[in-house]
């Protein structure tokens, strides 16, 4: 019964074709972002059946790859029975339609891929609201000339989330369906900015997670935690963010905020269709970015997302460096680029007290130093000051029947304003 099922699954599965450009512009990041392509088909589903990769000054304004690769491609293509061919680089409308039109399959590029996995992905309303509206926005220029070919897809990968008959509809009908998406996300995104106000008000400390997809960011949440959020060895696994409650070592508590992993060339769709989820980690008062430690272009990753850290305005948030997954990496040979860090493995028991030192180390340079003494009388007021800030040091003094506080704290915290 099990392998009739594997067998199955396999009959399901779409074979494709990779295609990638390598010019001068793209030579350094090239080899990774195909390999990328690969994990990326794979997550969606597809078996890939081979590459085809061409070296040119730059890509071929009708077909990207030129009339010769065209036909080198397309006696691949009936060779292997493909059904899907992707392109690594973005598409314009025409190039897409008339590469269809030669190879006779359905063509895709790396941009309608991430959306698609990003489709399947989606659990809640927010999250497939976003997505739908990402992929209409591709989509709609790309309708012209298409209605044919969109209605013999027949599902696959690539028309997930939207759907075919809302794609064959004309460009009227998108815009207002988009305008609609677009009223809904503005309410979630209200609820979202009433309940940040709530936590800033507060006072709890805010935390954010972001890394490469894949780097253990849902791992390392549930860790901190204590928690059961889903996490798996798969690109984009997490989609919608998630916040949960960490309470360091030091009493003190704090929010923690797993969002969307990072990847190269992340479509400008997503970013802008994911904006009010985005606003969730601009907001926070420090951002722990996860490395894969054992990613062999981890290099590439790190800078990737600190770019796009730089294009969404949020390399004004203090950082720290978590190189995540230290079990499969030799230590000896290992020599980390980003400070301050620690090197860790989420699935260790020692990885949540050197995060908790990490962290602490980031809060006394970051916070803004108490202290003061409190009252006997409002000893009660003890456990708020460990929450809510960073106490290092409490002693009480007989002579004055008070305690001596000091620490580090968010500004505007009412109870460190009343210490004497």
């Amino acid at each position: 019964m099990a392998r009739e099922k594997i067998s199955e699954l396999k009959q399901q599965r779409e074979k494709v074709y990779l295609v990638g450009v390598e010019t001068q512009n793209n030579q350094e990041i090239f080899s990774d972002t195909m390999k990328e392509l690969k994990s990326l088909a794979e997550t969606a589903q597809a078996e890939v059946m081979g590459t085809l990769i061409q070296k040119r000054t730059e890509f071929d304004r009708k077909t990207m790859i030129g009339k010769g690769k065209v036909e080198e491609l397309n006696r691949l293509v009936d060779a292997d029975e493909i059904d899907l061919v992707i392109f690594n680089h973005e598409l314009t409308p025409r190039q897409n339609q008339f590469l269809g039109e030669q190879l006779g399959v359905r063509v895709i590029d790396r941009v309608q891929l991430i959306l698609d996995i990003f489709a399947m992905r989606a659990t809640s309303k927010e999250g497939k609201l976003q997505v739908e509206q990402a992929q209409l926005a591709y989509l709609l220029p790309r309708l012209t000339g298409q209605g044919s070919a969109l209605s013999r897809l027949g599902g696959g990968i690539g028309t997930r989330g939207p759907g075919e008959t809302k794609l064959e509809t004309d460009r009227r009908h998108i815009r207002y369906k988009m305008n609609g998406i677009k009223k809904e996300l503005q309410e979630v995104a209200a609820h979202r900015r009433r309940s940040r106000q709530s936590r800033q008000e507060a006072a709890i400390f805010r935390i954010g997670l972001i890394g490469y997809t894949n780097a253990g960011k849902s791992t390392l949440l549930n860790v901190l935690t204590n928690t059961k959020a889903y996490s798996a060895n798969q690109l984009f696994a997490t989609l919608d963010p998630l916040t949960k409650k960490w309470t360091m070592a030091s009493g003190m508590e704090a929010t923690i905020t797993d969002t969307v992993g990072f990847i190269q060339e992340l479509p400008t769709q997503l970013i802008a269709a994911f904006q009010s989820t985005l606003e969730e980690s601009r907001e926070v008062d420090l951002l722990i970015h996860v490395v894969d430690a054992s990613a062999p272009n981890r290099d590439q990753q790190e800078k990737t997302v600190l770019r796009l850290l730089d294009e969404l305005e949020m390399d004004n948030i203090p950082v720290v460096t978590v190189y995540n997954k230290k079990d499969q990496v030799q230590p000896t040979t290992f020599t980390p680029t980003l400070f301050p860090n620690c090197f860790i493995s989420a699935k260790e028991e020692t990885a949540t007290k050197a995060v908790n030192d990490l962290v602490n180390q980031k809060i006394k340079e970051t916070l803004q130093a108490y202290e003061g003494e409190l009252p006997v009388t409002k000893s009660y007021l003890l456990t708020v000051f460990a929450q809510q800030t960073f106490l290092e040091e409490q002693t009480f003094c007989e002579e004055k029947n008070s305690y001596y506080l000091r620490g580090y704290s968010k500004p505007n915290i009412k109870v460190v304003r009343d210490l004497n």
